[in-house]
């Protein structure tokens, strides 16, 4: 039993090499972006250049004291100091952040059950918001409301809820 040879095909340029060559070719004409885009990419950076490097530094430290906070309670959850369930808002910093940023102080926030990052942002003392958790009679809510109940009227934060779109009709 003889096996048939495979013909070889000879390779021809490499990928890299023939990419290249046309990217090169490509690159001499400036690329066709639609005035859309090219005004919203405008519009947004006129809208940073809004902020003031103070109120950026200020998002900044609230993302990052948010980012700490939750990483220091997902220890405290895997030990078991913090009962029951426990959402954590790692990964969405900036949006509860940017958002809370643009409420005037008679706003009212009312938030699903990840709510320790926005509580941060409304400015709600990570202790108490802490204490809240390990269910301390000096949290926010005397220790009652746990991880996904966190509310302050000083603040008008009305908490979390637990059910998803529970709070929309409120």
């Amino acid at each position: 039993m003889t096996m048939a040879k495979k013909k070889t095909v000879p390779k021809s340029e490499p990928k890299r090499a023939r990419k290249s060559e046309g990217a090169s070719k490509t690159s001499s004409k400036a690329p066709s972006t639609s005035k859309a885009a090219s005004k919203s990419a405008s519009s947004a950076a006129q809208k940073l250049g809004a902020t003031d490097k103070p109120e950026r530094a200020a998002l900044l430290h609230s993302m990052l004291l948010q980012r700490r906070f939750e990483e220091r309670t997902a220890e405290a959850y895997a030990l078991g100091r913090i009962g029951g369930f426990c959402h954590l808002y790692i990964g969405q910093e900036a949006c509860g952040t940017g958002a809370i940023s643009l409420l005037r102080e008679d706003d009212y926030v009312i938030t699903t059950y990840r709510d320790h990052g926005q509580a941060l942002a409304r400015g709600i003392s990570p202790r108490a918001i802490m204490a809240e958790l390990f269910g301390r009679s000096d949290g926010v809510a005397r220790g009652k409301g746990g991880s996904m109940h966190i509310f302050d009227r000083n603040t008008n934060f009305l908490g979390g809820h637990g059910i998803v779109g529970g709070h929309v009709p409120i």
